[in-house]
């Protein structure tokens, strides 16, 4: 028998996850897996991810942010077979969660949009008290939440109201949950680690999400900023280079890769986003790995 996936007498001697010394992400998780992956290389580049990361891919609707959390899963897995993954999908439709269990190589925590908010509330609360658990007994977990815009709805629904009512008729009650949730996410001093890649909704149409995104800003160290006009014109990873990024980035990147980065976003400065991504996505394709795109681009550049 097991708790946790670790002998029942180890449980009682593991620390409480609230009393572990939360720091910035220092060992990166790489999600570069091949040529074609070009989703992934960019990641590796324009905003890494590492280990106890608490990053937000903020994305209009059919931008291709499930197909981004499908892909940087696969990648974890198959770079980072050590890192335990649980995918939590909140309010999403039959198909997908059909789609992700097929195609992720991971857990896979599902409440659909027929099911009762209460439902999907208690589904998050469950999938996070598991993964403290597990950073307690010193692993490495990595939580793919879709989406904490639904999940924060979800709250919204179900808390009892405090009287007061933000633009977009939400409850500033419903924001403490799901700010707990995304807030768990830490790298640890004394072992294990927490990351929490969460997807918010924008351009929806709802003055709620956009409320809800508003206050979430800020509270990650990792973002992702996906454009609706790339999707348009299918111009795919559809990644807004100016507004996506990770603070502290130099405890991940080596210092090459740090003065590349840098001289990229010096150079291209006064170019328009599709103009930027575009060409960073044709460089990429020209070579095989982020390694030889980082030679090729500080010969191209002077750095």
């Amino acid at each position: 028998k097991s708790v946790n996936g670790m002998h029942p007498e180890t449980s009682p001697r593991r620390p409480n996850f609230d009393n572990l010394t939360p720091i910035y992400p220092n060992e990166r998780l790489i999600l570069e897996t091949g040529t074609s992956d070009l989703d992934t290389r960019m990641i590796d580049l324009i905003s890494p991810i590492g280990k106890g990361q608490r990053g937000m891919i903020v994305s209009p609707p059919k931008a291709g942010k499930t197909t981004l959390l499908k892909m940087v899963a696969n990648a974890i897995a198959q770079n980072h077979p050590e890192v335990e993954i649980i995918v939590l999908l909140i309010d999403e439709r039959p198909e997908e969660v059909t789609d992700m269990k097929r195609s992720v190589k991971g857990d896979v925590v599902y409440s659909t949009f027929d099911e009762l908010p209460q439902h999907h509330t208690k589904v998050a609360e469950i999938v996070l008290e598991r993964a403290k658990r597990l950073v307690e007994h010193g692993k490495d977990v990595v939580v793919l939440l879709d989406s904490i815009t639904r999940l924060a709805r979800a709250y919204n629904l179900t808390i009892p109201a405090t009287g007061r009512t933000l633009s977009g008729g939400l409850d500033p009650g419903a924001l403490h949950r799901p700010k707990r949730f995304f807030g768990a996410a830490r790298n640890l001093e004394e072992g294990g680690s927490l990351t929490i890649l969460a997807t918010a909704l924008v351009e929806t149409g709802s003055r709620m999400d956009d409320v809800i995104f508003e206050e979430f800003k800020g509270t990650g160290n990792m973002e992702i900023h996906l454009d609706r006009r790339l999707s348009e014109k299918r111009i795919f990873p559809a990644v807004d280079i100016y507004k996506s990024g990770t603070r502290r980035e130099e405890l991940l990147l080596s210092q090459k890769e740090l003065e590349t980065i840098w001289g990229i976003r010096k150079a291209m400065g006064s170019a328009t986003t599709q103009d930027v991504t575009e060409s960073l996505i044709e460089s990429l394709v020209k070579t095989k790995t982020n390694e030889q795109f980082i030679e090729d681009i500080r010969n191209k550049i002077w750095i």
